[in-house]
């Protein structure tokens, strides 16, 4: 058996996962450990994970490998400063020392801090190995993906050089076609968008692709004209006099600010029509990128599948649109198309590089619904439980899905925690925190009394499988929740002349639909499919709330409050539980009710302990 570990470390979303044979084992990002959202750090933990899940210890693994090439980025560093020299030189002297101290030295840093976790010398250490950062994702991308031959596509913000990137998966064998390079970024793009509306880049860009439904798309022209040259076939360069970010310590500068009549929105403040426009501009130039860059893969290599991995393939509203385009006859994306996803992506870089691996293609894809992480047991749960002195009553699933169908059905909110946990940003059934989509008041009261935030972000649904079509113009899986697609015609509610006359966020309460917990102002919503193949027991509660109410949905959102990563222990789980207005937790067959707990008084620290996203 040959054990290949990939680690993801040391600039956002530090990740570890473990390969055996080329079967994917574990995966898991070192935040749900440390409980510091977006954890940068060496991934101990995760890595420890993905080993105990295994039975084996370090020196039982044959390769680990580094998801990028630092001292190819640390080139762009310097080459950038060049060029744009004096005028960088106060993000070059803040970057300075932790290139110096860290990350120009990794090799003997990651050596240490793996002698010191297997408890050996360094000469006792597996192989050391280091993919390029795009070629990490393209794996991620392909290899996992239920597609024999499939064009790749790369979007972030910047690897090494490459920003965006093209490949060829054939069998085992990924191809480099051609890349776009930094400055010219789509993702650095749409993140000076993030942080010019007053969000937080490398986390907030969801909330302003939430937000755009809101807006009208009033600034594309000025985008296209001053901030873009865009050609026909999807590649582009920017105009980097309106930008900071290869210079300066924020994304956006004056020039930008000028363009778009004001300063950056101050975090936290209210959020005006002008944000909302800006936020649809800068969505329809996203897709219209995106859309272009397809269609030029799929002329350049003739291939009828498309593969997408990078922080930008999480755009799930630009997904849909390429979808239903029918540019391929299908497309896959990497659940963890971020940078933790690299990690993976770097093990199988070893594993059908290095090791010239016959690669065999499983459907749906070889992610196992990517449930990677930890799942817990009967004992260590009620040991954890007792310990915090919590008051449960233990259930078979006989007797718990069809009471847990009338609670949710009684417009309770509910904290799911069972089998293992998902790698990626997504939660999918493993750690949700779930609801009834047809309630009316469900939509505000997880926004504002559980997950503590903006009020304007929509919730997913999750649905069985077998039932997508009749709620959705979907017509095929999408188990990731990384496709939006519109609610059926049959679904929707028509809006009154008054309603229609609304503007902005006084959209917001006029219910669109027959599940309006689910559907976004524009009548769509970000799916999650329910296979039974993949999680049984969600798809079992998901059945049960259909059988008593004929409605095959629940409202999903990740088992968290804003700021913090999502749950992983019962411990975890049952302290956010506590920290907010969720009225049952279940952990596995545990059931808990929030009046039966012994100390009922809400908790309001979390605000202090995790900093806002």
């Amino acid at each position: 058996m040959k054990y290949i570990i990939g680690i993801s470390a040391y600039y956002h979303d530090s990740a570890a996962a473990l390969l055996a044979d080329g079967e994917i084992l574990a995966a898991a990002q070192e935040e749900r450990f440390t409980r510091k959202k977006h954890d940068a750090g060496f991934p101990a933990n995760a890595l420890q994970y993905c080993l105990d899940e295994a039975g084996i210890d370090l020196t039982d693994i044959s390769d680990v490998v580094f998801y990028d090439k630092p001292l190819v980025k640390f080139e762009r560093l310097l080459e950038t400063y060049l060029a744009y020299a004096p005028k960088g030189f106060r993000s070059f002297i803040a970057a300075m020392p932790v290139w110096l101290k860290e990350k120009l030295y990794l090799k003997s840093t990651l050596k240490k801090q793996l002698a010191t976790l297997g408890e050996c010398s360094k000469q006792a250490l597996p192989t050391l190995l280091f993919a390029e950062h795009h070629q990490s994702h393209a794996a991620s991308a392909f290899f996992p993906s239920p597609f024999e031959k499939a064009a790749v596509l790369c979007l972030d913000g910047v690897g090494e050089w490459a920003t965006t990137s093209a490949w060829l998966g054939q069998g085992n064998q990924l191809k480099a076609l051609w890349e776009i390079d930094f400055p010219h970024s789509l993702g650095l793009l749409y993140s000076a968008f993030t942080y010019y509306t007053g969000f937080r880049v490398n986390s907030g860009e969801y909330k302003l692709m939430g937000l755009a439904p809101y807006g009208e798309p009033k600034y594309v022209d000025l985008i296209l004209d001053h901030l873009l040259d865009l050609k026909d076939d999807g590649t582009f360069r920017l105009d980097m006099s309106y930008f900071n970010y290869a210079t300066g310590l924020t994304m956006t500068n004056d020039k930008f600010a000028d363009l778009f009549g004001g300063p950056a929105r101050t975090p936290e403040t209210g959020l005006s029509q002008k944000e909302m426009d800006i936020a649809c501009s800068i969505q329809v130039v996203t897709e219209d990128i995106v859309l272009r860059l397809a269609r030029t893969i799929q002329k350049e290599t003739g291939a009828d599948y498309l593969c997408l991995a990078g922080g930008v393939a999480l755009n799930c509203v630009a997904n849909g649109v390429l979808l239903r385009e029918n540019i391929f006859r299908d497309i896959w994306i990497q659940p963890a198309a971020g940078d933790a996803g690299g990690a993976l992506g770097a093990a199988q870089v070893a594993w059908y590089e290095k090791y010239r691996a016959e690669r065999i293609v499983t459907t749906p894809d070889s992610m196992k619904g990517s449930y990677l992480g930890p799942k817990y047991k009967d004992p260590q749960i009620e040991t954890e439980l007792d310990a915090i002195g919590a008051e449960y009553t233990r259930l078979d699933d006989a007797e718990l899905m069809p009471k847990l169908a009338q609670i949710l059905a009684d417009e309770k909110v509910v904290g799911w925690f069972q089998g293992r946990m998902e790698f990626g940003p997504r939660a999918l059934g493993g750690r949700s925190i779930i609801g009834d989509p047809r309630s009316q008041k469900m939509q505000s009261v997880m926004n504002l009394k559980i997950k503590y935030r903006e009020s304007f972000r929509p919730f997913a649904p999750s649905i069985l499988a077998e039932d997508v079509a009749e709620f959705f113009v979907q017509d095929r899986p999408s188990p990731y929740m990384l496709i939006v697609a519109p609610v059926q015609e049959k679904h929707r509610l028509p809006m009154t002349g008054e309603q229609q006359k609304l503007f902005g966020i006084e959209k917001l309460n006029v219910p669109r639909s027959s599940l309006p917990a689910i559907t976004h102002v524009d009548y769509s919503a970000r799916i999650q499919t329910v296979h039974k193949e993949t999680n049984p027991r969600y798809h079992a509660l998901i059945s049960a709330f259909r059988d008593k109410t004929g409605c095959p949905v629940l409202v999903n959102t990740s088992f968290n409050v804003r700021g913090e990563p999502i749950v992983c222990t019962p411990e975890d789980a049952y302290r956010c539980f506590m920290r907010t207005g969720m009225d049952y937790l279940v952990v596995e067959n545990y059931l808990m009710s929030k009046t039966d707990q012994p100390d009922r008084k809400q908790d309001d620290s979390w605000k202090e302990e995790f900093a806002l996203d």
